[in-house]
């Protein structure tokens, strides 16, 4: 499904800084000046990356919009045990049906936007 939500190179290599950080049930405490770092990404680039995943709702962040600390969505986040899991997706369903968490979202496109063209190769004279 991530190949769906259309994220930037940045954006997948802080996705897995942040679940090498989760706790179990999606909890990360870091800044995103650490997370980019950990992944060779500059504040800018971190910033960005961070913003698209936030899009997504692959990251949750507080309504205090607390400092240094970011929850995976559920339907990403790992868990303690395969009873964890179940009952972390079961609520998180619940919730989305309420309304009161958001779903994760891919970009919607009217028209599939355009595959690359790749150019054939070709032989070049040599100057001189």
């Amino acid at each position: 499904m991530l190949y769906r939500l259309d994220l930037t190179k940045a954006a997948m290599e802080l996705l897995s800084a942040l679940i090498e950080r989760q706790e179990p049930g999606g909890e990360v405490n870091a800044s995103q000046a650490e997370l980019g770092a950990r992944v060779g990404l500059s504040r800018n680039s971190a910033n960005t990356a961070m913003a698209l995943l936030e899009s997504r709702n692959l990251v949750l962040r507080p309504k205090d919009r607390k400092y240094r600390t970011y929850y995976l969505h559920p339907y990403v986040a790992s868990y303690a045990s395969q009873e964890e899991l179940e009952e972390a997706i079961e609520d998180a369903a619940e919730r989305i049906e309420a309304g009161e968490l958001p779903e994760i979202t891919a970009p919607l496109y009217e028209t599939a936007p355009p595959k690359r063209q790749s150019q054939p190769l070709r032989a070049v004279r040599a100057a001189g």
